[in-house]
């Protein structure tokens, strides 16, 4: 089904194809792109893309660098946690206009899931994470979201639950492409990622998202091989849908004029201290993969057993898709595009630092029960529940004070001055965030304070993990990014983009109006350059 178009688009349609379509160099026709395969290798550095593609010359990734430009220098907007960042590639924007910082963050306007009738004070945590799946009785998810787990907010004087895609302030390119009467498909981690339908909820018309960590049951993610399993279910659908059918194999309206997945199995590769370290993963018996240590082996990005069979699996699946388009007549006509959520924190495996949470941190420091901010900090970061405040922290610390009942500069004076106690890097807070994020005195969403640690810490005591990633590290924000056709000769660029430049070249590059994104109208989000 081609995408509809009023006068007006047709019109501008034509412009943006004569002034920027993707054309074959040297080829005497333009080739027209009408479907946008969109993927994101969670995890994926460039500098893991540059590597593979040269130790791997026949790899899928390869021949994708070979007909596409390769941005060596792209960057997610800071935060690079997976909704920001996954939100850059969808909307075009940041947390600025998109209003969502992590899968777990706070909103000063809305209310405990509990508080079903929206009273007493507001201000609570918006948890989407996978805690808000319905479970059956063996804690395994039936990959549906429990609106009884969803925080609450007062909508036209009714206490109602609010859902990830109605938390979302902007608007997505599913939701363009749905409105000019295209076809639309998406696959991910968590039923959290309805997030990707927008604001309307009907950006994606075939929604799929297998639970990768089930709450209080199996986590994939403790092992590669697991990992890989859950994301050959995403790999199946989009095998599916790319000969026309549903992400079930059921009958379809068509390949979708806009698609794509997330991939895991890199990230888990990065982040495992040892691999399958529970033995929950039963099919995870390879000696040379099975308990041995994840991540990489120095910090030139040489990647353990672990990691290397993330890579190797996820790069078979981008192959498959390749024949896959091949097979179906229209790899010519489809835009295939790698890139990533986030990247992950440190590469160097020398770097790691663990050293706890860093409200336990602070209140271990000489007067860190005494003093007016350090006590202020305590309570954010004990909070569990209502107007009382957070801290959320991985290779970041995002801190919501509880009622910015205390002067948020004396707070980031005490941080200041405790920053080598606390492996602080840098404090953003008053005119300093405001100068990249919203006034928190203004907006629900955005935090008091911003701490970046050195880099290597994470903040957190957990002995499964030694990379994260939130924060705005080269580590956490330089990742992959290739944009592939076979008309496009192959180029390197080395000019500084960024991952939400993304969704504005799906826009053009399908014939529409970038501006048609919210995001892109505020934050002047420009296409990506280079493409001829």
């Amino acid at each position: 089904m081609s995408i509809r178009r009023t006068p007006t688009t047709v019109a501008l349609s034509l412009l943006l194809v004569l002034l920027s379509g993707l054309t074959a160099v040297g080829a005497n026709s333009p080739t027209t792109v009408k479907h946008v395969l969109l993927i994101s290798l969670d995890g994926l550095h460039a500098l893991d893309a540059a590597n593979y593609v040269q130790a791997h010359p026949n790899s899928a990734l390869a021949e994708l660098s070979r007909h596409g430009v390769t941005y060596t220098n792209a960057r997610t907007p800071a935060n690079s946690d997976s909704f920001p960042g996954l939100l850059a590639l969808v909307t075009g924007g940041s947390p600025v206009t998109t209003g969502l910082f992590y899968d777990v963050s706070y909103d000063r306007t809305v209310f405990d899931p509990t508080n079903t009738t929206c009273s007493g004070t507001p201000g609570n945590m918006m948890v989407f994470d996978e805690s808000i799946d319905r479970y059956d009785a063996n804690n395994v998810s039936l990959n549906v979201i429990d609106p009884n787990k969803l925080p609450r907010r007062l909508e036209n004087g009714k206490c109602e639950p609010l859902f990830p895609h109605s938390a979302l302030r902007t608007n997505t390119i599913f939701e363009v492409i749905r409105t000019a009467g295209g076809h639309t498909a998406w696959a991910d981690k968590h039923p959290a990622y309805d997030l990707v339908n927008g604001p309307s909820g009907k950006g994606v018309e075939d929604l799929y998202t297998p639970e990768i960590t089930n709450a209080n049951g199996f986590d994939a993610t403790h092992s590669v091989v697991c990992t890989v399993k859950n994301d050959q279910l995403k790999v199946k659908a989009i095998l599916n849908e790319i000969q026309g059918l549903r992400h079930d194999g059921s009958a379809g309206p068509g390949v979708p004029e806009l698609f794509g997945m997330n991939f895991q199995a890199i990230s888990v590769g990065q982040k495992l201290v040892k691999d399958n370290f529970d033995n929950s993963c039963a099919d995870d018996t390879d000696p040379s993969i099975n308990q041995q240590s994840g991540g990489y082996l120095d910090g030139s990005g040489t990647p353990s057993s672990v990691l290397a069979y993330g890579l190797r699996k996820t790069d078979e699946a981008l192959g498959m898709m390749i024949q896959a388009l091949k097979d179906q007549g229209i790899y010519e006509s489809t835009l295939f595009i790698v890139s990533a959520k986030h990247g992950q924190s440190p590469i160097n495996p020398a770097k790691v630092n663990k050293p706890g949470h860093f409200a336990s941190l602070v209140g271990s420091l000489p007067d860190g029960t005494t003093n007016p901010a350090a006590i202020a900090l305590t309570n954010a970061g004990n909070c569990s529940t209502g107007a009382c405040g957070l801290i959320q922290d991985d290779d970041i610390a995002f801190i919501w004070l509880q009622g910015q009942n205390i002067a948020t500069q004396q707070v980031v004076a005490y941080l200041n001055a405790n920053a080598n106690a606390l492996f602080i890097e840098d404090v953003m807070g008053g005119a300093e965030l405001t100068l990249r994020f919203n006034d928190p005195t203004k907006d629900s969403r955005s935090p008091d304070i911003i701490v970046q640690p050195a880099y290597g810490t994470i903040y957190t005591g957990s002995t499964s993990k030694n990379a994260e990633h939130g924060g705005f590290s080269l580590g956490d924000t330089n990742v992959g990014l290739i944009l592939s056709n076979p008309a496009i000769r192959a180029r390197v660029l080395k000019t500084p983009v960024y991952t939400s430049q993304v969704a504005a070249t799906i826009i053009q590059s399908l014939g529409l109006d970038p501006s048609a994104l919210r995001s892109v109208r505020i934050e002047r989000t420009e296409t990506l350059p280079g493409l001829p």
